[in-house]
């Protein structure tokens, strides 16, 4: 009997298999467009319970329950319907895009939980793009034109045209401008009066149509070398003049330091000029200052009054 079993056993288990919960995606990887719908496929198969729990979550800094015990949550309640265990997000934005995981628990199985990874891309079409084009430059100098979309995703690529005609990026190491597709950089090494016309930008990314900037005219003038020469001219004269200036005025001493104001005082005998310089330097004038009088009486007498 026991030989039977080790027998028939091995044989009775190759015939009826178990076979454990098992979770599968179609489509790991899922790619749409803005404002369009997402399906997210999800297929199981169990051993024995026909009626699993199936759960959908959603992996952001935290994970958050999508789908859960029979019922949409949060913001895919309104939007969103399962097919088995298939979701499909309708009008999907920006925010639904990440990492999806899809988990069936079957209790009744010998392997009761089984789990697949879906990830979800939102497609942006190129916007309108920002251009920068300058409206004048001199010849002979570097000018730089700006292409931006900072929306579209994938990143869009940049396509400049001159008058309605695509400016192609040179192969020649000697050309005159270079375009940068991924930074929508048109760069011109030294422009010249050829230069002059009307330039647009235009950003594509293969989602959707292609997006263009309003033209602008740029226009390339040449250096005016007599008007630069007149002015260098000018400017020296004008440093010549004020120098020569200075100079006059330092040699009549209206820079010096002592130089002051000078006034008349009436005497008895005369009028007598005294400066501020001769009120500031009574050191350097004998008997300037008011000493004491005499001790000889003889000496006293009056020689003259002054008044102020």
């Amino acid at each position: 009997m026991l030989l039977f079993l080790l027998v028939v056993l091995p044989l009775l288990m190759q015939s009826f298999p178990i076979v454990a919960v098992t979770v599968t995606t179609s489509r790991p990887r899922v790619e749409v467009q803005e404002n369009s719908d997402a399906v997210l496929s999800c297929e199981f198969k169990t051993e024995k319970d026909q009626n699993p729990r199936i759960e959908w979550k959603k992996k952001d800094k935290e994970v958050s329950f999508v789908y859960f015990n029979g019922n949409f949550r949060g913001p895919f309640k309104a939007r969103a319907k399962i097919e088995g265990a298939t979701v499909t997000l309708r009008k999907v934005t920006l925010k639904d895009a990440g990492q999806y995981r899809c988990e069936v628990s079957a209790h009744l199985d010998s392997v009761m939980l089984g789990e697949t990874n879906v990830t979800l891309k939102v497609l942006v079409p190129p916007h309108t793009p920002t251009c920068d084009i300058p409206s004048s430059a001199l010849t002979a100098s570097r000018v730089e034109l700006r292409c931006s979309d900072q929306i579209s995703i994938p990143p869009a690529e940049y396509f400049w045209y001159k008058d309605r005609k695509p400016l192609v990026p040179p192969r020649q190491a000697n050309a005159s401008y270079t375009v940068n597709q991924r930074t929508g950089v048109l760069t011109f090494l030294t422009v010249t009066r050829a230069d002059t016309g009307q330039y647009h930008c235009e950003a594509r990314n293969g989602v959707g149509q292609p997006k263009s900037c309003v033209g602008k005219h740029m226009n390339i003038d040449d250096l005016n070398i007599p008007a630069v020469i007149t002015g260098i001219v000018l400017v020296c004269l004008v440093i010549s003049v004020c120098t020569l200036g200075a100079c006059y005025a330092h040699r009549q001493g209206y820079f010096s330091r002592h130089r002051g104001r000078s006034f008349w005082i009436p005497q008895c005998h005369g009028v007598a000029h005294i400066s501020s310089q001769n009120l500031n330097r009574t050191e350097d004038i004998p008997h300037a200052g008011y000493g004491p009088p005499s001790q000889d009486s003889q000496d006293f007498k009056h020689t003259q009054s002054f008044m102020l």
